[in-house]
């Protein structure tokens, strides 16, 4: 008979992380095994944490659930619950489809699982983690949901209004990720610079960074996903200053085809987005510019895509992520916009805007061969270790890679290097 053991299986963003990562901290306190991901058959409970945000994001949380299902229908595993995104929004298509599932719980449900895994919510517990990621970093949400009415986005009917997480709750969670060896905080929400305005009356990133600068033990201090309307200025002047904050802005953009913008129901033009850009770029110099962008929204046509390699082109963006994109049911742009543009062209814009980025990210990194910089040890990976400078978040970013049969460094820690070489997308250093 299998150990009572909970297999915690987190799909899409870091956003779920964070989800699962508080749910494995209440069920260790009431004295149930957790691990995360794990490829053994040992854990008789499998939880799975589901992303519905897009196509390719659902049709992988379906596969995971299957997988599962069939694991136990092979008695290889005694229970299988399904919790996060796709479960609060499609709970009776999965009830209907995939019966294996014990149980399915929406985004808010965690002391309802909690009851069905012999495990009271404590109180108590509130912000308290146990960490799915390397214990040198770990993301904090700092809100739910968002007020944005993008009109290709479902993230609203899935996790409802924005709600902000009051300042001193996250402080405090804070303190406690630094006490257990966390060096680098990533702040996420799926609007950072909308943080404040629902309990506080206004925007309060700024004054949020302003406390959590003060935790000693934290060096890096990273932003992302800041929505490019209504941006602080006083947010641009606070990482120009502040050593802690990461030079490194997460600002998606999604189009600049102003037709584009207009039927996804942006709040910023063509305009104010490439003024925000210059504006932070002459105020730091230094700050490296992550952006993502969406191609294939109907009524991007050849114009219009022109338009956005132009703008790719002359921007020069340090990090670019891009989706094609996949109709939303229940959205405006679903409601308002046929989805007429082939998937084979949706794909094939988004490489071309990708084979433009390579050529990009390689001439910016081929500027960094000779120069120093700190960087921090993800983990080892066959003979080299796999670091970051401040300029590079985890898993979606550049990778300064170390030789490890030439040197004996320490994981989580801190090390000057100077770049030896470059590819496309990753660095090769050696220590100072």
């Amino acid at each position: 008979m299998k150990k009572h053991k909970v297999n915690i299986i987190t799909l899409g963003c870091s956003k779920n992380t964070v989800d699962s990562e508080h749910l494995a901290a209440q069920l260790k306190a009431g004295k149930t095994e957790v691990v995360f991901d794990s490829n053994k058959t040992d854990a008789d409970t499998i939880v799975i944490n589901t992303c519905g945000f897009i196509k390719d994001a659902k049709e992988e949380s379906i596969d995971t659930i299957l997988k599962y299902a069939r694991a136990k229908e092979d008695k290889q595993i005694d229970n299988l619950y399904v919790i996060g995104c796709l479960s609060e929004r499609y709970e009776k298509e999965l009830k209907n489809e995939i019966k294996e599932v014990d149980q399915y719980f929406g985004v808010n449900d965690l002391s309802k699982i909690l009851k069905t895994l012999n495990t009271k919510y404590k109180d108590e517990l509130l912000g308290e983690r146990e960490l799915s990621t390397p214990k040198h970093y770990a993301y904090l949400k700092i809100s739910e949901g968002c007020d944005r009415t993008c009109s290709f986005c479902a993230i609203p009917l899935i996790r409802g209004k924005h709600k902000s997480i009051p300042m001193e709750t996250l402080l405090d969670e804070a303190r406690k990720l630094a006490d257990k060896g966390v060096k680098e905080l990533i702040l996420i929400a799926q609007d950072l610079t909308y943080y404040g305005i629902d309990i506080y009356e206004k925007q309060m990133l700024t004054e949020l960074l302003k406390e959590l600068v003060k935790i000693k033990k934290i060096k890096w201090i990273r932003l992302h996903y800041a929505y490019p309307a209504m941006f602080p200025d006083e947010l641009i002047e606070l990482i120009a200053k502040e050593d802690k904050i990461c030079n490194y802005l997460d600002i998606p953009v999604q189009h600049i085809s102003d037709n584009v913008l207009k039927n996804m129901r942006r709040a910023h033009s063509p305009k104010s987005t490439i003024e925000l850009i210059e504006k932070i770029r002459k105020s730091n110099p230094n700050l490296v510019l992550r952006t993502t962008l969406l191609v294939g929204y109907p009524g991007e046509g050849e114009k219009e895509f022109e338009e956005l390699k132009e703008f790719v082109q002359n921007t020069k963006f340090d990090r670019l992520g891009i989706f094609t994109y996949s109709e939303e049911e229940g959205t405006f742009g679903a409601a308002k916009h046929k989805d007429e543009i082939k998937e084979q062209v949706k794909t094939e814009r988004a490489e071309e805007i990708m084979a433009l980025q390579e050529r990009i990210s390689f001439e910016l990194n081929q500027k960094r061969i000779g120069k120093t910089m700190e960087v921090l040890v993800d983990r080892k990976e066959g003979d080299y270790y796999v670091a970051r400078s401040e300029y590079d978040s985890p898993e979606v970013d550049n990778e300064i890679l170390i030789s490890a049969e030439t040197n004996k460094l320490k994981i989580g820690e801190f090390y000057k290097v100077k770049i030896d070489s470059s590819r496309e997308y990753d660095l090769f250093a050696s220590p100072v």
